[in-house]
């Protein structure tokens, strides 16, 4: 008995202990064709504001038969903050916490390994990637580069990040994710998550 309760207690913090995911980034419409033998994507948005002017953008879409990630399910992520302002302070989003589950991963770069996120850093929108991606449980934390995501001291000025995005097998919903920043407590933002 006294072993199994050693061996519990020295496997659950194990369990618990934050894990990389695996990031590369990609080109658009390349990375399109793991979704789609046309490499064609039709998509549904859902934006969540963010200090007035800068928002919280994420897109869903099912992967097509006859595509390596035929049947799964695409969530792709995006801060912008090119239009909100920072008029007191300049205001910068560091961090996005999304209560995800478990990923799928595929060959988004065509290197013949399996990837957990990828980010299109060419052919898209933005100006910024990803630093890291780490899992704790169920929940994965995307980390920005450079002080993070920064409002602009003019309109136009702010930043983007690049999609940043994942397969799930599991269908959409709406939940909650928190977004650590320069300005204060976490915010509380909308997005669509696996169910």
């Amino acid at each position: 008995m006294k072993r199994i309760l050693v061996l519990i207690l020295v496997l659950v913090p194990t369990a618990l202990a934050a894990q990389p995911l695996l990031v590369v980034n990609v080109s658009a419409p390349a990375i399109n064709c793991v979704f789609s033998p046309t490499c064609k994507v039709t998509v549904t948005d859902l934006s969540s504001p963010i200090w007035g002017g800068g928002f919280l953008q994420s897109r869903h879409y099912k992967g097509l038969a006859g595509a390596p990630a035929a049947g799964r399910y695409v969530y792709e992520y995006r801060v912008d903050l090119r239009n909100s302002l920072g008029t007191v302070a300049i205001g910068a989003i560091t961090s996005l916490t999304v209560d995800f589950g478990p990923d799928l991963m595929f060959d988004y770069n065509k290197d013949r390994k399996k990837d957990d996120v990828f980010v299109v850093t060419g052919g898209g929108l933005g100006n910024k990637g990803l630093t890291s991606a780490v899992r704790s449980g169920t929940k994965i934390t995307f980390n920005f580069p450079g002080g993070g995501i920064a409002q602009g001291g003019a309109p136009g000025k702010g930043d983007s990040s690049f999609f940043f995005g994942l397969v799930s097998a599991k269908p959409k919903k709406v939940l909650s994710v928190s977004a650590a920043n320069t300005l204060g407590p976490p915010l509380s933002l909308k997005a669509w998550a696996p169910q």
